[in-house]
């Protein structure tokens, strides 16, 4: 399909009208087919001609999800022609574009069954949609044959460790922030090593002095601003080294904590000011036989330490052991990523998938107001294997 304007007959308004889903980005920059520009909408018309093949409907429908980036730098395009054209698609409503299609893309993917032509992992977002685990049918991915024509090829997407998951989690919080740069989307270690300051007055967004969690800053035009005030951010120094938590519940990642170097902080169901608590993020019958203070945690410049200071104990379950150990009462004992605490059944604390010191803080943090517990959270704890018999 060379003739452009041959394609837009192929764009559905509506997803319920197509055959299968696209993703616009992911196509339209694989220079893997279509020739050798950066950006080329010529990937999209050869994507619709291997589909018309593969279901045997010369007038088979797609529905395309974009990016908002993809209608910038259009001096990577090979000519004028096609950044137009695309503006065009998206205000006639035939190209659905967004600040990060990903989301929408599964979520029409999961409700109306329909296949994904991508060579995205969608690692992010493997505890939100784990349909995706393990999937071996519902995506496609381009590829190329000895004419210039395509074939769409079904992608086994394997399965992701937790480690992997996270450390693509973090990827995504960086990319949100502007915190890529170049083709290959390297983090911009310059900016997230050190720790900003906003110059509006009050504003402890990126107060390092207010909290060992602060916010990354978003970038305009590679300039650091403050995501609240739109403000260029002033350089507080350099940010001391950090890591970051996972709280597991049932194997869902429930909320991410993040620490700086030199600190000990103590982690449980309602531990004191300075503290993590876990009420809010566990069930209430989870939260019982978890105590008040049930573990410190020890973060120094290239590790993570733990030590057990809960009634119950806690197990710690080593990468690739068989069965898990009692946490030491006394001694710190090292938490290495891959490893799982268990603070009861079903309750995991692991660390995160991006190796200290390159671990960032991630930008959830601002996204999460701060819950405070009930007088109830003080409550004693309940002691046993099997808390619900002491009702």
């Amino acid at each position: 399909m060379t003739d452009l304007h041959a394609i837009e007959p192929h764009l559905a308004s509506d997803p319920e009208q197509a055959d299968a889903l696209i993703d616009l980005s992911n196509v339209v920059r694989d220079t893997g087919i279509g020739g050798s520009h950066a950006r080329s909408l010529d990937r999209l018309g050869l994507v619709v001609d291997a589909l018309a093949r593969r279901t045997g409907d010369r007038n088979v429908m797609v529905y395309a999800l974009a990016d908002r980036s993809l209608r910038h730098s259009v001096h990577e395009y090979p000519g004028r022609l096609e950044p137009a054209l695309l503006t065009g698609w998206v205000r006639a409503g035939l190209v659905e574009e967004l600040s990060d299609a990903d989301e929408r893309l599964l979520d029409l993917a999961e409700m109306l069954g329909l296949p994904v032509v991508s060579r995205d992992g969608f690692a992010d977002f493997r505890l939100t949609h784990p349909w995706i685990q393990g999937n071996t049918t519902q995506f496609l991915a381009p590829a190329p044959t000895r004419v210039r024509a395509v074939k769409l090829v079904e992608r086994d997407m394997g399965t992701r460790s937790p480690a992997q998951i996270s450390r693509k989690l973090e990827e995504s919080d960086l990319k949100a922030h502007g915190l890529l740069a170049g083709r290959n989307r390297k983090p911009m270690t310059e900016v997230v090593r050190r720790y900003w300051r906003c110059p509006e007055r009050g504003c402890t967004l990126y107060d390092s002095r207010k909290g060992s969690a602060v916010l990354l800053p978003r970038m305009r035009r590679g300039v650091p601003v403050c995501e609240l005030h739109r403000t260029p951010l002033t350089d507080d120094g350099p940010r001391t080294g950090i890591t970051q938590l996972k709280l597991l519940v049932d194997g869902v990642c429930v909320q991410r904590f993040t620490l700086d170097a030199d600190s000990t902080v103590l982690l449980g169901r309602e531990p004191g000011p300075g503290g993590i608590s876990l009420y809010g993020h566990v069930p209430p019958d989870r939260l019982r036989p978890i105590s008040r203070a049930h573990l410190s945690i020890r973060v120094s410049a290239h590790a993570v330490d733990l030590r057990n200071l809960g009634g119950n104990g806690t197990l710690l379950l080593s990468n690739g052991a068989g069965r898990p150990t009692p946490l030491a009462d006394q001694d710190y004992v090292r938490l290495h990523v891959g490893d799982t605490a268990e603070l009861t059944d079903g309750v995991h604390l692991t660390r995160s998938g991006r190796r200290f010191p390159a671990e960032i803080a991630a930008a959830w943090r601002g996204r999460h107001k701060h819950q405070s517990p009930p007088k109830s959270a003080s409550a004693r704890t309940v002691l046993g294997p099997n808390p619900a018999d002491n009702q």
